[in-house]
């Protein structure tokens, strides 16, 4: 018996050391199809899928090391249907996380169902699991948009740089790292004088002082006062991003 034990331990850790491997080429291939098209989200997900490793089960556990993330793990809400409740947002006061989010995405045709359905289209995700780990997962999806609204960047190349930049010291997740970095290459390219390399990495500094963000409890959050909030969570504000002029922060999708 000990030994059939010892066996299936031994098959169990294969099987999990094969789910959280690495996988740099799969990443390189992606990031080369998101730099010709940055709207190809799908491509976002396919990085993350490669480079992951074990972010989301760590960043789970840590969930749990929290009384907050502990009580949102215990409620386990789908953030996903709240955010696409129109009649909530309508009802969320003005100068509020949640009105600018609602702004923000109303500007864009966003919708939280429309990122979860790019998500699904990664062959081996399993973000739509019936576990904790698929949970949490789907909860950093989720709030991506809001976190565009805390930190302040928009979703130009630049902007879309800056939000993984900043998501890497929340999430350690290497895919992140593996995009703003590569974002960053891309920028510097061009030759415009631009601090676009400085503002990724301003970003990646913003994220690593701020609280750590999917521990909150965000259907609170949305209701509060942006301005508080971010001062609250220590979030500063992208001032080498708001340098670079709007025109200019989607330069690498047309560099011939």
């Amino acid at each position: 018996m000990a030994q059939t034990f010892h066996v299936d331990v031994e098959r169990r850790s294969a099987t999990l050391r094969r789910k959280h491997a690495i996988d740099p080429l799969r990443a390189v291939r992606g990031f080369r199809r998101l730099v010709a098209d940055k709207e190809d989200t799908e491509q976002v997900f396919e990085i993350m899928s490669a480079l992951s490793g074990r972010s989301i089960p760590n960043g789970y556990m840590r969930l749990l090391d929290s009384e907050e993330g502990g009580r949102q793990a215990y409620l386990a809400v789908e953030f996903a249907h709240r955010l696409d409740d129109r009649n909530w947002l309508a009802s969320l006061p003005e100068g509020s996380v949640g009105a600018a989010y609602r702004d923000f995405v109303a500007a864009r045709g966003f919708t939280a169902q429309g990122l979860a359905e790019e998500s699904r289209k990664v062959a081996d995700t399993e973000i739509d699991a019936a576990h904790p780990n698929g949970w949490y997962a789907r909860r950093l999806r989720d709030v991506h948009d809001v976190w565009h609204v805390l930190t302040g960047y928009g979703t130009d190349a630049l902007g879309e740089a800056c939000v993984v930049a900043f998501s890497h010291p929340q999430t350690r997740s290497a895919g992140f790292a593996f995009i703003a970095a590569g974002a960053a290459l891309e920028f510097g390219k061009l030759g415009k004088g631009h601090p676009y390399g400085r503002a990724i990495w301003q970003a990646w500094r913003h994220g690593r002082r701020a609280a750590w963000l999917p521990g909150l409890d965000y259907e609170a959050l949305l209701a509060q006062p942006l301005d508080a909030a971010r001062a609250r969570l220590r979030i500063a504000r992208p001032t080498l991003y708001e340098a670079v002029p709007q025109e200019a922060r989607n330069g690498y999708r047309f560099d011939n």
